[in-house]
């Protein structure tokens, strides 16, 4: 079968598919925690792997950055190929006093700036949402292993480096805990495709302290993201 942007056959991707926004970190899931991981995809050298974790079959696949990357990769893995679940793990920048570097936050909510849902022509404004029973599940599972886990609002921005100097200031107003590129459009495929979505985050930097983790820390903080997202599988 494949699509433009996928070369896999039907059948070659799991129900649940882990989606960070690295092929390279892709790539290392796969040779680190599946056992005989098999590389589906090579397109654009986006990486995908299926392979089995514990026991169950479970795929890896790099969504690039940014919305309208991740909108392309999860609608086709949604409509084209049966997948019933996307985990998003990825990085994110705080943006609240009591979220430190190494945190890992989950998007129970996405905020966006992005023109992403007027595909949808919504008379209103749409709230994309996390899948409750993924979230519950990766809360339990990330305190299981002594991570610290904030649960909230985050920002899906278009825009890394933005003109606007009180752009980030005024999310922050409203309570979100931090921005990264991709959990609203994921949120959005996920509704209307009547599937499952949800992304949990490492705090890498922080926007407002001089924070930000070393390669060291970054290697273990995102070991425990990974391991959140494989255990809820």
């Amino acid at each position: 079968m494949g699509t433009p942007h996928n070369a896999a056959e039907k059948g070659q991707i799991a129900k649940t598919v882990l989606m960070p926004g690295d092929p390279l970190r892709a790539k290392y899931i796969a040779e680190t925690y599946l056992e005989k991981p098999v590389c589906f995809n090579t397109v654009r050298n986006m990486l995908g792997f299926t392979g089995t974790y514990h026991g169950k079959e479970v795929s890896v696949m790099g969504s690039g950055m940014g919305m309208p990357s991740i909108g392309i990769y999860s609608y086709e893995l949604y409509h084209f190929y049966d997948v019933e679940n996307i985990i998003r793990i990825g990085s994110a920048g705080a943006m609240q006093d009591d979220v430190n570097v190494m945190d890992l936050v989950i998007a129970m909510g996405a905020c966006t700036n992005s023109g992403y849902g007027k595909q949808y022509q919504i008379p209103g404004a749409f709230a994309p949402i996390a899948d409750y029973g993924l979230l519950e599940r990766a809360v339990r599972a990330a305190r299981d292993k002594g991570a610290n886990v904030k649960v909230g609002n985050v920002l899906s921005s278009d825009v890394f480096y933005h003109d606007r100097e009180d752009f980030n200031d005024r999310f922050r107003r409203m309570g979100v805990l931090a921005v990264e590129m991709e959990a609203a459009a994921l949120y959005m495929n996920a509704a209307r495709a009547g599937k499952k979505a949800l992304c949990i985050l490492t705090i890498s930097d922080h926007l407002y302290k001089e924070a930000a983790l070393s390669a060291k820390e970054r290697e273990t903080g995102f070991h425990q993201m990974m391991e959140t997202a494989l255990e809820i599988v």
